[in-house]
């Protein structure tokens, strides 16, 4: 008996589905990271917002015996609000392809070679969202919009409120061990300093080709996840395929959030047929986004051009 259309809904959301998200997030070594270190699953809201710390208490100071201690209250919270993004990924199947794909085994490598296409896109378009600059309205605020010193990131200008912004270096164009180690001590205060280092495959070879060969330690962490890395004061350097050129980003993952809706998390919506196509569509959606909390222990190099 040939599936129908139900019968194959349930078995691409069985076998495939679920597994989405994983496949996704896990496909390049700044989504897997953010994913493990910064996962927040939310309920719902009209946007997210991220309360920040961004000034001492005024009333403190040394005294002694009977003074008068002061009482004064002073502001030093505040908040960024990201809003939600959502993308899709369509899933196409044309009656004609149904019955040139007969017999039942081939409908369903057919259902699976329409979402692995999703799926690619859905890597490809995150993966390039994780870098957003800003200039893609309908994608969240990525790195290079975060790790910035003009940006309004969260509805917090960085021009006007320096606490909000980034280490950033943009006219070393030579790579250099004391170049990197600069933005590493730039965004570093006491023991908080950057747990990641993302770079282009060029930036990566480049610092490769300046360690000696019993100096290429690598992260047993990141291997683990399927990729290789060196390391630098303790945090992985990693090559990150979507990360723009010239681009060293030295982040925090105490302080870098991904957002998901937990009823929007690669939602499967079954296969159906529009009155005016013999084909049958199915999709994938997500909303989420991604979030910093403290923008000044993030920095990057984004000139380096040898």
């Amino acid at each position: 008996m040939a599936l129908t259309w139900d019968q194959i809904s349930g078995i691409t959301e069985k076998k495939f589905i679920k597994k989405l998200a994983d496949n996704i997030f896990d496909s390049n070594p700044g989504l897997q990271r953010l994913k493990k270190k910064g996962l927040e699953k939310l309920d719902g809201g009209t946007s997210i917002m991220v309360p920040l710390n961004y000034a001492t208490t005024s009333a403190s100071g040394w005294y002694t015996g009977a003074d008068t201690l002061s009482t004064a209250d002073n502001e030093n919270i505040t908040a960024a609000e990201y809003a939600w993004k959502q993308i899709y990924a369509n899933i196409s199947i044309t009656r004609l392809d149904e019955l040139k794909n007969s017999g039942d085994a081939q409908k369903i490598a057919l259902v699976k070679s329409k979402i692995q296409i999703a799926e690619k896109t859905l890597i490809d378009s995150l993966g390039t969202a994780l870098y957003n600059d800003g200039t893609t309205l309908n994608a969240p605020v990525g790195l290079r919009s975060i790790v910035g010193t003009a940006n309004t990131v969260g509805g917090i200008s960085q021009s006007t409120n320096s606490w909000w912004a980034s280490q950033v270096d943009s006219s070393t164009a030579t790579f250099s061990i004391a170049a990197l180690q600069t933005q590493f001590n730039a965004a570093s205060v006491d023991n908080e300093g950057p747990s990641v280092i993302l770079a282009t495959r060029a930036n990566y070879n480049r610092y490769y080709a300046t360690l000696q060969p019993q100096q290429r330690f690598m992260d047993s962490e990141t291997a683990k996840g399927g990729f290789s890395s060196l390391m630098f004061n303790g945090a992985p350097f990693i090559a990150d395929s979507h990360c723009p050129a010239n681009h060293i980003f030295l982040l925090n993952e105490n302080y870098l959030h991904l957002f998901v809706h937990k009823d929007e998390d690669m939602r499967f919506e079954p296969f159906q047929k529009p009155i005016n196509q013999n084909v049958k569509v199915a999709k994938v959606f997500w909303m989420g986004a991604i979030g910093s909390s403290n923008n000044r222990l993030h920095g990057k190099l984004s000139a380096l051009t040898a």
